[in-house]
């Protein structure tokens, strides 16, 4: 139930953040639809298409498109106070992150694969949608550049993982990788911790 709740928080922050995005791009109503269509259900809908996962996440629950759709819509009404609400969106996002990670843990341990499967499943839900989004605004993936994000998913994912593994009870260990997962990336966000970069400038031979 509490991943349920999350898994739909995630996705509308997910598509509100797609929006603004789209808006930044100067793009149609449609345009803004369909980028936070697949910002928020891209991550979920990859893995199952690599896991041979059927049918699709929102194929099987088709009120998601609504509930994304209308997310995206809800965000061109308030637009002008969006900036505003920057860190609840980057909060919220954070808990999407976990979630998202978490469900995708499930789907690839419900299907029996390998553990480096499992986390790999859990991280490809977290993060492609964001990886999807930026693409289609022909932006750098901020998951590639800024701070700790697909780490953040990894972490969770073998919290996760170890703790079913040890047999601890499922919801202890969905409140577990929550607790480790979510402050990690918060504290990311607020001591800007980022991955090392790789800087290759011909001129530096």
């Amino acid at each position: 139930m509490l991943l349920t709740v999350i898994f739909y928080v995630g996705i509308t922050v997910e598509a509100m953040s797609a929006a603004l995005a789209a808006g930044r791009r100067k793009m149609d109503w449609f345009g803004v639809v369909i980028l936070a269509c697949v910002t928020a259900l891209g991550g979920g809908t990859m893995r199952d298409i690599l896991l041979d996962h059927y049918p699709l996440t929102w194929v099987r629950n088709p009120y998601l498109l609504m509930i994304v759709g209308g997310a995206a819509l809800f965000t061109i009404a308030i637009a002008r106070v969006a900036h505003r609400l920057r860190w609840p969106f980057l909060l919220l996002d954070a808990l999407g992150l976990v979630a998202f990670s978490i469900i995708g843990c499930n789907v690839a341990m419900e299907a029996g694969h390998h553990p480096i499967v499992v986390i790999f499943s859990g991280m490809l839900t977290g993060i492609t949608g964001g990886i999807l989004r930026d693409v289609l605004c022909n932006d750098i993936p901020l998951v590639f550049s800024s701070e700790l994000y697909a780490t953040v998913s990894i972490v969770t994912g073998i919290v996760y993982y170890v703790g079913l593994q040890w047999g601890l009870p499922t919801d202890l260990v969905v409140i577990i990788a929550i607790l480790v997962g979510f402050p990690l990336r918060v504290a990311a966000l607020v001591f800007k911790w980022e991955m090392p970069k790789f800087v290759y400038d011909k001129d530096m031979r």
